[in-house]
């Protein structure tokens, strides 16, 4: 005997949601669904929209922290952001930013975790449990702690790098201090990009790359007709991240406090003395406003790249 269905009627499928069915995959309906995002959707409009629209209320005004304009803001308009355009100590702290997002994050965290993590792929044992431990520990001590150790260690007195170089009261923070950010940012970060390439290479076929080394593919060419192709999209993800990161990072401060000679003031810092050192925050605000629209443009750009790598 054989069974005959017949197709679902489509009024009685438009009428499902009305007896109580829910019309999205999860089974939750609207309303429900929006009283579980709504938790995460306040704590975002608290903590990251409303101080932005803040921040950007403030570049708008000429806001300070002591004398009458604390006590009566005028609304200055785009005068702030002129003024950022046409001051000398914005422009160096925005190249200093650029040569230190390129230095640390880019070549330093990016090519040093790739590279610990290509020589660690197939490692077992103590030597790999060592060398993340160590990397890991890097990333996970907080700033303050981290800052005081490079402080001990390039010291120029009683510095432990002067005392294995044999070379006592060489001041690195005063000859080499955007070299010394550079790499102090380096160590700091490279745990974030080696833990991603390593879970990246582990989905990396071995057969592709065994058959590269049978065609007599040499190392480097098995990177690059294999590895990278593979991983394209975990490597921008991590510049991506890893350069915001970087941009905003205050954690220089700690090492030189933006000298000698304003020669690390990168934006964090400089928007720091000129926000809450100098107390004019509508200045302050105004750049902080500007940073944000350079790493929107950094972001397009990445985002770009990894919709475009098909």
């Amino acid at each position: 005997m054989a069974l005959t269905t017949s197709p679902p009627d489509p009024k009685a499928l438009d009428a499902a949601p009305a007896r109580g069915y829910s019309s999205d995959a999860a089974g939750l309906g609207r309303l429900r669904a929006g009283a579980f995002v709504a938790p995460a959707l306040a704590l975002i409009a608290v903590f990251l929209v409303f101080p932005a629209l803040w921040v950007i209320y403030l570049g708008l005004m000429n806001y300070r922290l002591t004398g009458i304009a604390a006590a009566e803001p005028g609304f200055v308009g785009l005068d702030n952001y002129l003024k950022a355009l046409s001051d000398p100590g914005f422009w160096n702290s925005t190249v200093l930013t650029f040569q230190f997002v390129l230095g640390s994050a880019v070549i330093g965290q990016a090519v040093l975790g790739f590279t610990l993590a290509w020589l660690m792929r197939n490692r077992r044992g103590t030597l790999k449990s060592v060398v993340e431990g160590i990397v890991i520990l890097a990333w996970i001590l907080p700033s303050a702690v981290v800052a005081f150790l490079w402080v001990a260690l390039l010291d120029r007195d009683s510095g432990t790098l002067n005392a294995l170089l044999g070379i006592p009261g060489f001041a690195w923070l005063l000859d080499y201090p955007m070299l010394s950010i550079i790499v102090f940012n380096t160590w700091r970060g490279t745990a974030f990009s080696m833990m991603l390439y390593g879970a990246a290479l582990g989905n990396v076929p071995p057969s592709h790359l065994e058959s590269a080394r049978l065609a007599g593919a040499s190392g480097l060419q098995q990177l690059r007709d294999v590895v990278f192709p593979h991983i394209r999209g975990h490597i921008l993800t991590n510049l991506l991240l890893i350069s915001l990161w970087t941009f905003n990072d205050f954690g220089p401060f700690l090492l030189t406090a933006g000298g000698p000679e304003n020669k690390t003031e990168i934006l964090a810092v400089y928007v720091y003395k000129t926000a809450l050192q100098a107390g004019d925050l509508g200045y302050g605000a105004a750049i902080s406003t500007i940073i944000l629209l350079i790493n929107l443009v950094v972001a397009i750009f990445y985002l770009r790249l990894l919709r475009s790598r098909k």
